[in-house]
């Protein structure tokens, strides 16, 4: 076999890898960050304790450590359960949160090849597969544990998958109408360019983004809607009898859910990978100015940080504790932070004024770099939004009781969906007709 014969093969394994990467390098970031915005919610320092060699990284150690404790601790298997299942059952949760994301584009094309792992024209409804089939991983941990609240956790998962699902298609079910496409990279496509392009702006895409937020709530059983683990009332739910790294692979799944249920919002409502009021083409042609601009416009920015750090240096980071404490001060480690991310800008800019990167061309690299890190970046925060917001709202709202929850499923959400598919069929028949 030849390299041009390999090279199909080895695409495909790079943006198999890259999506990987994409969800298990945000997992640790969201970790840190549900414990800091907690910690800020509640008026307490938080993580803080956990140093290397005097580095705190502002509590980021701390999930290190989970790391290494969760490898060495030791794997219980208990004599009661159906093993072969309750071995499985981590893995499904844990995969189909990994799989589900080869459909979100994170950025155009590169050199001509789409940016998505796979480029099915139903992207969309593999997604709602995928989140459907989800919820085997929650089930099969809840009967195989053979325990009475695993059991109470998984049925309690199914019931809520059926609720919220129905409302959460009906919801797509707008967007592709809409779009007159189930992939996701044509709807993607359609919101390029202003931002009022972006499906959220529009009527039925606003009813349809609160709906489908929503149901994505109950879908990564996130707080008020984690009954399946209500910790209140069934101990930890589905996964009481899992520990050591069977457990870690729930808790990553849901951080790993959390992601691609932002992404997967993010492309139907906000855009995706789209730069407001920057297209693919105008980034690829102007791609020296913009990383000029992006550059040397980042820098007064990221001084400023790092001045605030220095200022706070041998400030307690919670006034109500002692200051001799050391624990409790903002550690100089985010001064150097800052200021390496300023001289690295710096450099950005000077690499813009250059001209070495170019304009697009036959054959030129440079734009579709500018253009791919540009997009993916704005991917990437427009996630990073959606997944604070989860957080925000697991410290702020208190869980339902069940019968709250199927209420809202059946008796309010799933109703307003039907509505808006009406609402939406006959608002695209109108504009069409009178305003094509």
């Amino acid at each position: 076999m030849t390299f041009q014969d390999a090279l199909p093969f080895l695409i495909v394994l790079a943006k198999c890898v890259f999506a990987v990467a994409f969800v298990m390098n945000i997992v640790p970031l969201l970790i840190w960050g549900e414990r800091k915005g907690a910690a800020y919610i509640q008026d307490r320092p938080g993580p803080n304790r956990a140093d290397i060699m005097g580095i705190r990284a502002g509590g980021l150690v701390h999930t290190l450590n989970d790391v290494v404790k969760l490898v060495m601790k030791e794997d219980i298997v208990p004599q009661h359960v159906e093993k072969f299942y309750w071995a499985l059952a981590p893995v499904i949760a844990m995969s189909i949160a990994l799989v589900t994301f080869i459909v979100v584009p994170f950025g155009d094309t590169f050199m001509g090849e789409p940016l998505k792992v796979s480029d099915i024209d139903g992207g969309l409804l593999f997604v709602l597969a995928m989140t459907s089939l989800g919820v085997y991983g929650i089930m099969l941990a809840g009967w195989s544990s053979n325990n009475k609240f695993s059991l109470l956790g998984g049925l309690r998962a199914s019931a809520q998958m059926v609720s919220y699902e129905l409302a959460m298609g009906l919801s797509a079910v707008v967007i592709f109408l809409g779009a007159g496409s189930v992939s996701l990279s044509v709807i993607a496509e359609q919101q390029s360019g202003a931002i009022w392009n972006w499906n959220v702006f529009s009527v039925p895409g606003a009813i349809a983004f609160v709906l489908f937020w929503v149901a994505a709530f109950a879908e990564t059983n996130r707080t008020p809607f984690d009954l399946p683990e209500g910790e209140a009332e069934l101990v930890g739910g589905y996964h009481t009898e899992y520990s050591s790294l069977r457990f870690a692979l729930f808790f990553m799944a849901e951080y790993a859910n959390m992601i691609v249920a932002s992404a997967v919002t993010a492309t139907l409502f906000f855009g995706g990978y789209n730069v407001p009021f920057l297209s693919g083409e105008t980034i690829r042609e102007n791609a020296d100015i913009l990383v000029a601009l992006l550059g040397f416009g980042a820098v007064p920015a990221l001084l400023f940080f790092a001045a605030l750090a220095w200022r706070r240096r041998n400030r307690p980071f919670y006034r109500a504790l002692a200051s001799t404490d050391i624990r409790h001060r903002e550690p100089k480690f985010w001064v150097l932070v800052w200021t390496g991310m300023a001289v690295g800008h710096l450099g950005i800019g000077l690499l813009g004024l250059s001209g070495v990167i170019g304009s697009a061309g036959p054959g030129a690299v440079g734009p579709d770099v500018v253009a791919f890190v540009l997009q993916l970046t704005a991917l990437v925060l427009k996630v990073l939004i959606g997944c604070w917001i989860m957080i925000w709202v697991r410290w702020t709202v208190p869980r339902f009781r069940y019968d709250q929850l199927m209420n809202l499923g059946w008796r309010v959400m799933l109703p307003v969906a039907l509505a808006n598919v009406m609402f939406a069929a006959v608002w695209i028949v109108i504009k069409e007709s009178y305003f094509a």
